[in-house]
């Protein structure tokens, strides 16, 4: 499987500029997980925008 495509532009949302795991879906999902959090990917954009990845902060986007 390749973790780092191109393909990955298209579908990626997070704007937190200095990351070093754009595009890099293998990374990004491994690093938040062992932070308990989620990827950007995973928020809509206003929600994104907040830079908060926790699952309490998914949870809520999800109950509104």
């Amino acid at each position: 499987m390749e973790c780092i495509s191109d393909k990955n532009k298209g579908r990626f949302n997070c704007t937190y500029e200095p990351c070093p795991r754009k595009y890099k879906c293998c990374e990004c999902v491994r690093y938040h997980g062992k932070n308990g959090e989620l990827p950007a990917c995973f928020f809509n954009s206003d929600y994104e925008k907040t830079y908060d990845r926790s699952i309490g902060n998914f949870i809520e986007m999800h109950q509104r």
